[in-house]
């Protein structure tokens, strides 16, 4: 009884907002995510800290960082809303036009771009009440997935950088070459005597964080002359365009945005490894209604992909 007093006595939307405060570490940044007034996560902020009798989030210079209790607090935020989610849209038969819920989706630029409108599209005419959220990946999210994946509905990368992790494969690529459409020493067709000479631009450049097709270049033989690292795919056909770069783009992309940023597409002179794009999910979503009918969308919507046009 006394677990059931104690549980009475909580409001469930300050778990909402400790799970964001935690990630966030700014009252802010925290109120503009959920929509809330400063003062109204600064109180719920109080009101937490009496709850645990701890200070929660301590000023260190110029940030905010969280205390050991906090640390700790953090790891089971998600989880115990994933549960609590989990209750309230459990129904006998699962209803996605009554669904009032925000899917949170991790994803790189390029399956935003290619993927994103078709996922977007089917939420919206089949669950108008839902919101979908489109989060840009990084090196870290990537890295410390497990962790990414507590506070998010999952994870849009290719295979090669995830594991251990529950996925349903959604389409392929493949990899093709960009350069300049008035680039004067590109003819036809490029060789690997010229990947070498040109100069390129490429995404992150990191020991864990790269495009599978510069890593497999390298492994020929071939050290890409670098002049630019970059963070998102979409960004590269406008910073090759009008100079002597090269790039490496997925074909998808590279085909919405040669016509608009100036970019001829060619044939990699080498064998690639095509790209084999998936979703990712932390296991607690496994049998959630809501969760399998957004995994129901993503195939939907990535089955509606077909094999790019190739003049």
């Amino acid at each position: 009884m006394a677990v059931d007093r104690a549980l009475a006595n909580l409001d469930l939307n300050l778990l909402v907002t400790l799970d964001t405060l935690l990630r966030e570490r700014n009252v802010t940044r925290t109120a503009e995510r959920l929509g809330v007034s400063q003062p109204a996560i600064s109180g719920a902020l109080g009101r937490l800290r009496r709850h645990f009798d701890d200070s929660l989030l301590v000023r260190i210079g110029n940030r905010y960082d969280l205390t050991p209790l906090a640390a700790r607090v953090a790891v089971l935020t998600g989880p115990a809303l994933a549960g609590v989610r989990r209750v309230f849209d459990s129904t006998a038969e699962f209803d996605p036009s009554g669904l009032e819920r925000e899917f949170t989706i991790v994803s790189s630029d390029y399956a935003s771009t290619v993927l994103g409108p078709l996922i977007a599209r089917r939420i919206t005419e089949r669950a108008p009440g839902a919101r979908l959220r489109l989060e840009q990946t990084t090196p870290y999210n990537v890295d410390h997935a497990a962790d990414t994946l507590r506070s998010a509905d999952g994870l849009l990368i290719p295979h090669g950088f995830v594991t251990g992790l529950p996925y349903l494969d959604l389409y392929t690529d493949r990899w093709v070459c960009i350069v300049s459409a008035d680039n004067p020493a590109v003819g036809d067709a490029l060789t690997m005597d010229l990947l070498a000479e040109l100069p390129w631009v490429v995404i992150f450049d990191r020991p864990t964080a790269f495009a599978p097709a510069s890593r497999q270049l390298r492994m020929l033989g071939i050290e890409a002359r670098v002049e630019l690292v970059v963070d998102g795919f979409v960004q590269m056909p406008f910073l090759v365009a009008g100079t002597r770069r090269v790039a490496l783009l997925q074909e998808r992309l590279a085909r919405l945005l040669a016509p608009v940023s100036g970019v001829r597409i060619l044939d990699c002179p080498f064998e690639v490894v095509p790209v084999a794009e998936a979703f990712w999910w932390n296991p607690m979503y496994r049998n959630d209604p809501a969760h399998l009918w957004l995994r129901e969308i993503l195939a939907e919507a990535a089955a509606e992909l077909r094999p790019p046009h190739r003049p």
